[in-house]
């Protein structure tokens, strides 16, 4: 395969695919770079000349004409910065954010148009696949290497299984606790209050790879439950993000207080709830798949 060739071929097909050769970026009157200028000021209350500059590693004098156009057109003014008088600091004027929104919501209704015309499971390789470029040619850019989003249509299912599988291979606990698992997510199914329970799904590259539910316990206090992360997956920081996304719902929900149980052989997840501020309150003997084990019961308080 020829790889430069591979590259050029898709530029030149995104490039169609958003319009950036048409003379005027979305039925306006500005080309993409002059779109991005007032993309950038659009976002911000105010931006120095030379910041525009180097975020869009323009030509200082190309940057200059757009300036001028857009000044003449109404659009921005200039002042001098209150710090520095040797610089340029730039904002929209209120035509000049009309035709920022013009662009924001032409720009989302054509990507809406786009991305109708696929499936739910097409949606999700395609902005995973987007996601995985801008990650790879993009060295500042620092999101994690997975998202997190609420359970979707057979998520749960997936839990379940996951479940049964991973803690059968790393402690060879059987299908009862399997078992477990799925009558705790029936009852979260069966009719749970959204405004006080919630799950989490951490996804990477478009799959599954771990999960976290917050259910009631009482009126005052959250229960977190079956955080799992898959063996792939982990030492990317999941578990830890996971059990904070739980705490921030715990938290707005109104709970004063969350519990979760565990035991004690799964180190690496009892080491994430002690780092998340959860403290030891119960030990009790048990027993998993025939074998003795030792039950915990973790505290905090929101």
């Amino acid at each position: 395969m020829d790889m430069v060739a591979e590259v050029r071929a898709f530029n030149r097909f995104y490039t169609e695919v958003i319009g950036v050769l048409q003379a005027g970026l979305l039925d306006t009157p500005y080309s993409l770079t002059e779109a991005r200028v007032l993309f950038e000021l659009g976002t911000r209350d105010a931006a120095e000349a030379s910041a525009l500059r180097d975020l869009l590693d323009l030509d200082p004098g190309y940057l200059s004409r757009i300036l001028t156009r857009f000044e003449a057109d109404g659009l921005i003014f200039r002042e001098r910065s209150p710090e520095d008088g040797r610089r340029q600091v730039v904002r929209l004027t209120d035509a000049g954010a009309q035709a920022y929104g013009i662009l924001d919501d032409r720009s989302a209704a054509e990507v809406r148009t786009m991305l109708a015309a696929l499936t739910d499971e097409d949606r999700r390789r395609l902005v995973t696949s987007m996601a995985t470029i801008r990650g790879l040619l993009d060295a500042d850019d620092r999101r994690e290497p997975y998202v997190i989003r609420p359970p979707r249509p057979g998520d749960l299912g997936w839990v379940v299984h996951r479940h049964g599988v991973v803690y059968s291979q790393e402690y060879g606990w059987g299908t009862g606790f399997e078992a477990l698992v799925a009558r705790i997510l029936a009852d979260y199914a069966d009719g749970h209050d959204p405004r006080r329970e919630a799950g989490w799904i951490a996804e990477v590259d478009g799959a599954p790879a771990g999960c976290v539910f917050c259910v009631r316990k009482d009126d005052e206090t959250a229960q977190l439950r079956l955080l799992l992360v898959e063996p792939s997956a982990r030492g990317m920081g999941m578990g830890r993000r996971l059990v904070e996304e739980c705490l921030a719902f715990a938290r707005h929900a109104g709970y004063r207080r969350i519990m979760l149980w565990t035991r004690e052989n799964l180190t690496s997840a009892r080491r994430i709830y002690q780092s998340a501020g959860f403290v030891l309150a119960e030990r009790h003997d048990g027993e998993e798949s025939g074998e003795a084990v030792v039950d915990e019961i973790w505290t905090r308080d929101l």
